[in-house]
C-alpha cells in the first residue's frame, strides 16, 4: 500500500457555491474514509484556495475515482486537480518508514 495525495485548485466562487453540493461531497468522502481508503482531507489556504486529500491504496486509481465523481469537480468547483505519489517514510502512518541507521 502506498499514500495518495489528491490535490485540487478550487474555483474563486467556491465558498460561495460550495453548500449545495457539500452534502454530496462530504458522502462521498465519508465513504471513502469508512473503506479505508481516505485518510484524511480538507480545504487549505487561508483564504481557501485548495484542498488535498491523503488516500492509502496500492495504485492511484482510487484517488482518480475520487475525483472525477466528485460533485466539486464535476460541477466545476475545482478548476484542475492532480493526484501524486506521496513516499511517506515518518511517522505512525507512514507508508514505507525509514529510520535512522544509528
Amino acid at each position: 500500500m502506498a499514500h495518495w495525495l489528491l490535490s485540487y485548485e478550487l474555483a474563486p466562487d467556491y465558498l460561495a457555491r460550495r453548500s449545495q453540493f457539500r452534502d454530496a461531497h462530504l458522502s462521498l468522502a465519508w465513504t471513502a474514509a469508512d473503506r479505508g481508503e481516505l485518510l484524511l482531507a480538507g480545504a487549505a489556504g487561508d483564504p481557501i484556495d485548495g484542498a488535498l486529500l491523503l488516500f492509502i491504496a496500492d495504485d492511484a486509481t482510487v484517488a482518480e475515482t475520487f475525483a472525477r465523481n466528485d460533485p466539486y469537480v464535476v460541477n466545476g468547483l475545482v478548476t484542475s486537480w492532480r493526484v501524486r505519489p506521496w513516499a511517506t517514510v515518518a511517522g505512525r502512518d507512514a507508508a514505507a518508514p525509514v529510520r535512522p541507521a544509528g
